[in-house]
């Protein structure tokens, strides 16, 4: 799938890191340094803007290694870049450590992945279908 960006950054386009990939890592597009304290939040931005088709978002998701390593997360996960959107991919980073975190330049601060979305059609009723979970939910099927 061919998709219209615009790189404003001074880093390379994203890139899938190996062939079975389902995401590309996002970049910190930044001057200077920028140190985020413990639960802290900070948006980044990232330089790039980009156009997706319609029946498309791309989802903003945290690195595994980051949050690991650093407990450094991306707050709304995912967050939704909707086909419509023009403006600069940010990226809402937040410090879930105890300790400060230096954001640098070029920095791999999170990853996108591409996909496919319906869109729902609402039929209001009065009842649903019975199923064998019901209405239970949050933890009812135990530890």
């Amino acid at each position: 799938m061919e998709i219209k960006i615009i790189n404003k950054s001074k880093h390379p386009l994203p890139q899938y890191a190996t062939a079975l990939s389902a995401g590309v890592d996002l970049r910190a597009n930044i001057d200077a340094p920028i140190v985020l304290q413990p639960l802290q939040r900070v948006l980044v931005p990232t330089g790039l803007f980009m156009a997706l088709p319609e029946g498309y978002e791309a989802q903003v998701r945290p690195r595994s290694g980051l949050a690991l390593k650093k407990v450094i997360t991306v707050l709304n996960t995912p967050g939704t870049i909707d086909a419509d959107y023009r403006g600069e991919i940010g990226v809402i980073l937040v410090n879930l450590s105890d300790a400060p975190f230096e954001i640098t330049d070029g920095e791999r601060i999170a990853q996108m992945v591409i996909a496919r979305h319906e869109r729902a059609e609402w039929a209001e009723v009065d009842t649903l279908d019975v199923t064998e979970r019901g209405a239970g939910g949050f933890g009812h099927t135990g530890v």
